[in-house]
């Protein structure tokens, strides 16, 4: 059966709401849910955060004390595959918070197509942002470009430079 965008992100909002109040009684917080099929399997993707990192131990922790609540709810009807991970290092930002957080960080953004000066691969540093739009500015101060969010297939962190 296959899922649009928006019975996927229902999903993920569901879950979401879920998962939010069970990853606070376990001292960790909820970067993102996500909801995607690879291959012929169905995939829950419940990403976790905390200040100072997230370790094996809170991830076990979470996939446990979600359990019970999203059979009892059971906000998705077909068969999936639940993973609890960190959003690691080169976390995407996908949600205003997370743009937020990270406003005058290192980030790396990939374009769905090239753009003519910038190609597809670029980064820089995170300088604002809106709903709409994100502005990136070059680490030497003098380019800066603001792209649609909606043109890129990702922005994520640059934890490496």
């Amino acid at each position: 059966m296959a899922k649009d965008n928006k019975s996927k992100s229902n999903v993920c909002d569901s879950v979401r709401a879920i998962a939010e109040p069970v990853a606070e009684s376990c001292g960790v917080e909820i970067w993102d849910v996500r909801y995607v099929k690879e291959g012929a399997e169905w995939y829950l993707r419940i990403f976790i955060d905390k200040e100072g990192g997230v370790s094996v131990d809170d991830c076990e922790a979470v996939s446990r004390a979600i359990d019970e609540p999203l059979d009892k709810l059971d906000p998705i009807k077909d068969y999936y595959i639940l993973e609890v991970s960190s959003p690691g290092l080169e976390r995407e930002l996908t949600r205003p918070e997370h743009f937020d957080r990270f406003v005058g960080a290192d980030v790396m953004v990939r374009l769905i197509r090239p753009m003519e000066v910038l190609g597809r691969d670029f980064s820089g540093v995170l300088t604002s942002h809106d709903k709409d739009t994100v502005t990136i500015t070059d680490h030497s101060g003098e380019n800066v470009v603001t792209i649609n969010k909606k043109d890129a297939a990702w922005i994520k962190l640059d934890d490496f430079d």
